[in-house]
């Protein structure tokens, strides 16, 4: 079976590091926004990146750990079916979804992706493959989600699937009022109904504090013409409108996939944006893939600073590449303070809502007993509407003060975030102190956990890994 000897070829290569070696996976693509130091053997993983099986009747997928989310929708929408949770870039593996964190519009009524894994195969610190589910190695099941390689890899995940219409409806309603589009935001995640219908996904755009927008989608198999953001158009300026509510249609697959084209609107730093460049910009390229490619070139060569900061005597830009989340109820409060901090704009907010059923873990396992929450390493509460809020930018380096650290605005945003009771995804570069850090992501959990599965620390530690850069 071919799956079985992709299996085989990444533990004969976790073997050949030897016994005290550190290992990483060999990935061609990431999505990480953090660096790391070298040092660590790759893992063979060119043989675990694709569907296994897709079963229409069960809607259900066994897939393997490095597939796409591109590969696996191409593979469940022709059931019509698709993954309960589907983050926006197309490169995003199933695996790094669920030992990171992916969200998307569905995330108000779906969770997290980890939320809808039946049972996943793990690669552990011992070499060896373990199979974790909600009634078997519960303490690696509910703790993996957010470790981030620090307790192993993904291999094989069996997942749920849901059925999915033909076509998206969308309603794009401007707010004026920050408190107004809180207050519409927690009442639609809360009912899951907008003007008495179901909504099927829900997301929002703000680009200052008097203009924010809820993108508001409904499913439905009525045909009917559809919007194209794959060409001359761009996703989130078609948002743009001085009153009331906009409405737009899309396929199921083009509004899965809305914000790769233009990697939400981080193409505009390539100047993919601009009308003549984008009309000779090949399609095939206009996906957040190509984008990371150029983002390689600069971090390589430091092409902004040396070819357009350095000749106008401006010192290097600091990179602030986040998503946070705090409660609905601070929403309001936490834009109001970034628009007066920075310039950075526009905001991604989407809501986030445990799956009903994920609160039945909580005071299960032995290790993870007695984590008062069900996902113990990043801790959400259930019943609670959280907001995921992603920006992705930069800031002048004297931004803070002319004798700023490292990181220092990214700094006074994580300490902002925890005054208002949040914490923030480890995909992106972090700074906390480890006392800090063991307070928002599960306390000596991680340290209790790799005991159990990687004694010898072949995988650097969660700290390690997403603060110290290991």
């Amino acid at each position: 079976m071919k799956h079985d000897e992709g299996v085989r070829t990444l533990t004969e290569s976790f073997q050949a590091a030897g016994p005290s070696q550190r290992v990483r996976l060999a990935k061609k693509t990431s999505n990480l926004f953090r660096g790391r130091k070298d040092g660590s053997a790759g893992l063979d993983v060119s043989g675990l990146n694709g569907v296994i099986e897709i079963d229409p009747v069960a809607k259900t997928a066994d897939v393997q750990g490095m597939c796409t989310y591109e590969d696996l929708v191409d593979a469940t929408l022709p059931h019509r079916l698709a993954p309960f949770v589907i983050p926006q870039l197309k490169t995003i593996t199933l695996g790094g979804a669920v030992t990171g964190m992916g969200v998307e519009s569905t995330s108000f009524r779906n969770g997290l992706p980890h939320e809808s894994v039946l049972e996943m195969d793990i690669l552990t610190g011992t070499g060896e493959i373990v199979t974790a589910s909600r009634t078997h190695n519960v303490d690696l099941f509910r703790a993996f989600p957010n470790s981030y390689g620090s307790l192993g890899y993904a291999v094989r995940l069996k997942i749920e699937l849901e059925q999915v219409n033909d076509f998206i409806e969308l309603s794009n309603v401007r707010f004026h009022s920050l408190a107004d589009f809180q207050d519409t935001l927690a009442e639609v995640a809360r009912s899951g109904e907008y003007e008495g219908q179901a909504v099927h996904g829900l997301d929002g755009v703000a680009f200052a504090p008097d203009e924010a927008y809820l993108t508001i989608a409904r499913a439905t198999d009525d045909p009917g013409p559809t919007s194209d953001y794959t060409r001359e158009r761009v996703f989130y300026r078609s948002l743009h409108h001085p009153e009331g509510t906009t409405y737009d249609r899309l396929t199921i697959r083009d509004y899965i996939w809305r914000w790769d084209t233009d990697w939400f609107w981080c193409s505009r730093a390539f100047g993919a944006q601009n009308p003549t460049l984008r009309a000779l910009w090949p399609r095939e390229f206009r996906r957040s893939s190509f984008y990371w490619k150029l983002i390689g070139i600069d971090r390589k060569f430091d092409v902004e600073h040396n070819l357009l900061n350095r000749p106008k005597g401006l010192p290097h830009r600091e990179r602030v590449v986040q998503d946070i989340e705090v409660t609905v109820d601070k929403v309001a409060d936490w834009l109001e303070w970034f628009f007066s901090a920075c310039d950075i704009q526009p905001l991604w907010l989407c809501p986030i809502r445990l799956r009903k059923g994920s609160e039945e873990l909580v005071g299960t396992g032995d290790v993870t007993r007695d984590a008062t929450a069900p996902w113990p390493l990043y801790p959400l509460t259930p019943d609670t509407t959280w907001i995921n809020v992603g920006f992705w930018s930069a800031v002048a380096g004297y931004h803070v003060s002319p004798d700023a650290e490292p990181g220092a605005f990214n700094r006074v945003i994580e300490k902002k975030v925890s005054e208002l009771g949040g914490h923030k995804s480890l995909y992106s570069e972090a700074f906390y102190s480890r006392e800090e850090f063991e307070q928002l992501y599960g306390g000596n959990l991680p340290d209790e956990m790799k005991k159990i599965y990687d004694p010898k620390g072949r995988f650097p530690g969660l700290y390690e890994k997403t603060v110290t850069g290991a």
